[in-house]
Order: C-alpha cells, then structure tokens, then sequence
C-alpha cells in the first residue's frame, strides 16, 4: 500500500494561531479517510510547562487537541497508553509534534517504537508531523536545528524518505549574530556524509507524499543541497519526484 506523508516545517507563523498556516492541509490529508482519531505523539515537547515532563506532555496534548477538534478529529496521546506498542498497531493515523528531536527521538527507541511506527506507516497509516515530527521521517535527526538535551539510543529515525531535512530554513543570521549561517552548517553536514541529499523547507511550507508522489506546497521554494554542487531553488508546483529515485520500498 502507498504511503502518505504530510511533513511541516513549522507549526506556527509569526503573528498567527498554533498550527494556522497549515490547516488546510491538515483538512485534506486527512480528509481522505474515514478516520476521528488522530494518535499524538507528543515527547519533542519537554519544556512546555515548568514542572515534570509528564505535564508537558499533557499540556501538548491540550494545546493539539483543541486545533484538530475544529478541524473535527480528536486527538488522543501515546503517552497515557498503557502499551504504547499496541497503540501504533491499532491506530488509523498519526501526529507528531515538534519540539526537541533529540529527546523525541530518545523517547521513541526507548519504548520501541521506531520499527512498529514505520512498518505501519509503509503499510499505509497516515503519518503528519511538524518540525522534529519531519525530522522524524528521515533517515536520521542529524540535520534538525536543536540542541542535544539527552542521548538518544541512535540517530536513526523512520527512514520513510531517502532524504533530509532541514527545517524552519533559514537564508541569512539574524543581524548581529556572528556564528554559521543554516547553508553553512548544512554544507558541514555534506562534508561528512556526502552522498545525502539535504532539503532546506522553509517556514510555511510542506512536503506532501502520496504513493510515489512528492509535492512542495506552501507560500515559499525549497532549497536543494548536495555535495560539491551549488544550492537549487525548488518553486511550490516544480516537479521534485526525483528526491525519490533512492527510495527504500
């Protein structure tokens, strides 16, 4: 079965309501299936509140739920299941939030959850995530943005994509800051492990992946990175299905 795919760059755009910008998307791609129910999995959001991780999962879950009830899905999260194994087998479809990868990705080898997620995902269980939730389905979290809280198991991630990505992309520093620029540290990444692809996704775009369709949807183009070759601008609507000449079936 083909597998669907909706991965954001980022939840929420400056000035606007949590998970604004994506909505629409959000609607449609699940607007395709009979499914109510959405599983969350919330652990890339550790710091949400001041007390215990717990309660950080629990106000993610919250802060989740209320969206995806107008958009009229329920929400319900894997971190109140008492077999959480048993709770991918069984759900129709998934979320994952951003917030930190690491501690994401940490949570996710832990509890034995990296294979089950994938294998029903290849199977074709809806998957959406955000930020680390995009990261999520690349071949590892090397190239997300975030520091690195805990240790993980491994980098290893779903490896639903033969590429990476690079959310929230940036062209430029903020003025005044000194350090690398996002292109820089990408092409340090590219330096290492040159025969990965790196897709900078802006702020307010997406990758949708439908069977062995990939479209760039969203306000802004994409930036295409590999070794030795210069950077290439990807407009919403250009054909990118070459991204998945490498695809792991």
């Amino acid at each position: 079965m083909a597998m669907r795919l909706l991965l954001i760059s980022n939840s929420t755009n400056y000035g606007e309501e949590y998970l604004g910008w994506p909505r629409p998307w959000i609607k449609d791609f699940l607007g395709s299936t009979n499914v109510q129910k959405i599983l969350f999995i919330p652990y890339a959001g550790v710091g949400l509140v001041d007390e215990s991780i717990q309660q950080s999962f629990d106000a993610y879950e919250k802060r989740v739920n209320g969206v995806f009830n107008e958009l009229g899905y329920e929400i319900y999260s894997i971190h109140r299941e008492a077999d959480p194994v048993e709770a991918v087998r069984n759900a129709s479809a998934i979320a994952v939030g951003g917030g930190n990868t690491f501690y994401l990705v940490y949570m996710l080898h832990k509890l034995g959850l990296m294979e089950v997620i994938r294998e029903r995902v290849q199977e074709g269980m809806h998957y959406m995530g955000w930020s680390a939730g995009s990261n999520l389905a690349c071949p590892t979290l090397r190239t997300t943005n975030d520091m690195p809280i805990i240790e993980p198991e491994s980098f290893d991630c779903f490896n639903l994509i033969p590429f990476q990505i690079n959310p929230h992309y940036l062209d430029a520093n903020p003025e005044g800051h000194g350090g690398e620029t996002r292109e820089q540290r990408i092409e340090e990444f590219l330096t290492v492990n040159r025969d990965t692809t790196v897709v900078g996704l802006r702020e307010a775009t997406l990758l949708l992946l439908e069977g062995d369709t990939l479209k760039l949807e969203g306000a802004r183009p994409m930036r295409l990175f590999r070794f030795g070759e210069i950077p290439i601008e990807f407009e919403p609507g250009e054909d990118i299905n070459f991204l998945l000449d490498q695809y792991i079936k």
